[in-house]
């Protein structure tokens, strides 16, 4: 992740590949964010059911650092998107792409956009985050809230999300600082 953070271009496509990382959403979700989704005081991000795969509204909390991104981010001709600057959200994938795989070199073995939600859901995991939180996270509609228990439980998981959110921010931080040459050491709870 470091490697990919560091190598990723002051771009819109850098953008996206460090936001994918830090909220572990699905691509075209964040390649066609609106400004009007994203909520700075509350620090949320809002997806509307019929941009969602499960068609359901999903609240994804913003750490940060994904703030941050979002606060370098000009807004470009009274557009409500947030990247790219055509009709639609961002487009030139497959460009964007190869280049940043150039700038990696051998350091990374192939991948794809997907293995960062991926490796976000599993770092998260690695941190103590518990499944169905991190399902919470990826607005997957299975496990604890597929069937009849979902049907009862109507939690949305807020705080366990933002939580869950802050420590895959601070775990990208740490790797990030550590690849750059810092001295890190990551205190455990008591």
């Amino acid at each position: 992740m470091a490697a990919i953070w560091n190598a990723a271009p002051d771009s819109d496509y850098g953008r996206i590949v460090r936001l994918l990382m830090l909220a572990g959403q699905r691509k075209d979700e964040i390649a066609s964010l609106r400004w009007s989704e994203i909520d700075a005081s509350a620090k949320t991000i809002t997806l509307p059911g019929n941009r969602t795969k499960n068609s359901r509204e999903h609240v994804v909390p913003l750490s940060r650092d994904a703030l941050d991104i979002l606060r370098t981010i000009p807004h470009r001709n009274e557009r409500d998107l947030v990247f790219g600057d055509g009709q639609g959200g961002y487009a030139g994938w497959s460009k964007a792409k190869a280049t940043l795989d150039r700038r990696l070199g051998n350091v990374v073995k192939p991948w794809t956009l997907h293995d960062l939600r991926r490796t976000s859901a599993t770092r998260m995991a690695d941190s103590g985050v518990q499944p169905h939180i991190i399902e919470a996270v990826l607005n997957h509609v299975s496990g604890h809230k597929a069937g009849v228990a979902g049907v009862y439980n109507r939690a949305a998981d807020e705080p366990e999300k933002r939580a869950a959110l802050d420590t895959l921010a601070s775990y990208i931080r740490t790797a990030v600082t550590k690849a750059n040459g810092a001295s890190v050491t990551r205190l455990k709870r008591a």
